[in-house]
């Protein structure tokens, strides 16, 4: 028996799938639309991540930091703390906190306040799920884009990141965003008005540089390389979205000079470059003291296999990427590439923190989704059907293992911080001196978190307790155990063994919290009795 073939023109691998072909004089069922699957893929994404958000992670020094800025940039001028102007870090998350803020009313204590930001961090990673799905559907298919989408929903790790007030987040954002655009200018054909394309592509990039500097090494560095090699777009293009990209900073910068701050702006941005460089290790697994990062590793390793296995896979989606020799794989490739050096670069010399993982993370989930094989019922190869059979048992342990991990990381509380406070408050004076020992190179997470009521500060030695008549001691022992504190782990133990235990909560990322009375120096006049707060 003979089959005869048709002669139509063949679909590039990188292409949107064409309709499927009427049968039986019956039109097949329409397929989903891709913007439904990205509202799914978004919408699971903010509610796994909105579920117990106030309680399911204790508040991380940043955080405190960040919603100081916001409250402060919706004041007006630029973001500022008690110690002056904050330039380390563009205002571009602290701006739209601060929007966010006013939308939605929130006027009450700090960490009611990071607990809200928390929310606005949980629909830009909605946003981000959705981005991952169109991203993929464009460059390959909707049931890989709808894979990546949930992939990301469900990880531990991208959930951990997306519920901390942190930068990384929105960046991601408006990052996904100026390559969903970049990518219809790779193709063949260009869409019509492709300069406007171009220059909204750009504009999400120069969004993306004000929101976290680093950025850049995600945006104009791989658009400087494809202009170099004329990979991607064609290079008028990608020459528009990269000049459009430096707007949105260049103005920020002639503001700050108009403003006459540019002084501070000069060494603020000195001290990040040094961190960048790794000249200065304040903070970080490349800071001295600091737990090694593969013992951090091992340590999450039974919560975040899913994650590292995904991670692991990173050469191979490179190479992947860089076998398909057509203008939107290589321009995904410059994309995935940057990500990569840049996390090597950190781990090998510069400040390398955590949640400068999630700038590669995403990126390498894109390539996989857009790269590795998937179950087909047209006939391939045994092998090809070997090797799609594995990635689908992998897809379906990536999205169904971590739900163990989160029903346990969601059915305990680890919100600390937010107990010690209604402690506090309860049985405390306000304006009663605290001393803390968390600090490190700075003021820590006890500082922040109760500064709006206590008088907080590293007061540990005879003089400055019985001069401020401290009383109070609070310990996050597992930041002192680990090194990062501005108290030895003899100095604390010593400070303690003569103390009260008023309070204390284990959790995990704190270990132990506890707050201590402490008595006073020799000759020191008590003060008045605690009494309770107001």
């Amino acid at each position: 028996m003979t089959f005869l073939r048709t002669t139509a023109p063949p679909v590039p691998s990188w292409g949107p799938r064409p309709e499927p072909p009427e049968r039986d004089g019956r039109r097949s069922r329409r397929p989903v639309p891709t913007a439904v699957l990205a509202a799914l893929a978004a919408a699971v994404t903010i509610a796994l991540r909105l579920i117990a958000v106030d309680r399911s992670g204790d508040v991380f020094v940043d955080e405190l930091i960040y919603t100081e800025l916001g409250r402060s940039a919706g004041d007006g001028g630029f973001p500022r703390t008690e110690e002056g102007l904050f330039f380390l870090h563009p205002p571009g998350f602290f701006y739209l906190q601060a929007g966010w803020v006013r939308l939605i009313g929130l006027d009450v204590d700090v960490l009611s306040e990071v607990h809200g930001v928390r929310v606005l961090n949980a629909l830009l990673a909605g946003a981000t799920a959705a981005l991952l799905v169109l991203l993929v559907a464009r460059v390959r298919s909707r049931a890989a884009g709808l894979i990546a989408g949930l992939v990301f929903a469900v990880d531990q790790y991208c959930i951990r990141q997306n519920d901390r007030a942190l930068l990384e987040t929105e960046t991601m954002v408006w990052v996904l965003a100026g390559y969903l655009v970049l990518v219809s200018l790779a193709r063949s054909e260009l869409p019509r008005r492709a300069d406007g394309a171009a220059l909204l592509a750009g504009l999400f990039f120069g969004l993306a540089i004000m929101t976290k500097d680093h950025a850049a090494l995600i945006t104009l560095l791989p658009l400087l390389v494809a202009l170099a090699l004329n990979w991607g777009p064609p290079r008028r293009l990608v020459a528009v979205t990269l000049a459009t990209a430096a707007v949105p900073y260049t103005v920020y910068l002639l503001l700050v000079t108009a403003f006459g701050h540019l002084d501070e702006f000069w060494y603020a941005k000195t001290i990040g470059l040094q961190r960048l460089l790794g000249i200065v290790q304040e903070t970080g697994f490349n800071a001295p003291g600091a737990p090694s990062l593969m013992g951090r590793l091992t340590a999450q390793l039974p919560d975040y296999t899913v994650s590292y296995v995904l991670l692991a896979l990173t050469p191979l989606a490179l190479v992947l990427l860089l076998r398909r020799r057509d203008p939107v794989h290589r321009l995904l490739a410059l994309f995935h590439a940057s990500a990569i050096v840049t996390l090597l670069y950190a781990f090998a010399l510069g400040t390398l923190e955590e949640q400068a993982l999630y700038l590669l993370f995403v990126p390498n989930l894109m390539a996989l989704a857009v790269t590795l094989p998937l179950p087909s019922r047209s006939a391939v190869s045994r092998r090809r059907a070997v090797v799609a059979g594995v990635c689908a048992a992998f897809l379906a342990c990536a999205v169904i293992a971590p739900a163990a991990v989160y029903a346990k990381e969601r059915g305990q509380a680890d919100d600390g911080f937010v107990q010690l406070r209604n402690y506090v408050t309860e049985n405390v004076p306000r304006g009663t001196a605290i001393a803390t020992v968390d600090g490190g190179t700075s003021k820590g997470v006890s500082y922040y978190a109760l500064k709006d009521r206590y008088r907080l500060d590293h007061w540990v030695s005879e003089g400055d307790r019985s001069f401020q008549r401290v009383e109070y001691l609070i310990v996050p022992w597992k930041v002192i155990e680990q090194g990062y504190g501005n108290s030895s782990l003899a100095e604390v133990e010593r400070l303690t063994e003569s103390g009260t235990l008023l309070f204390s909560f284990e959790g995990d990322m704190y270990g132990t919290l506890a707050l201590y009375r402490i008595p006073l120096p020799p000759g020191t006049e008590p003060s008045a009795d605690p009494g309770r707060g107001s």
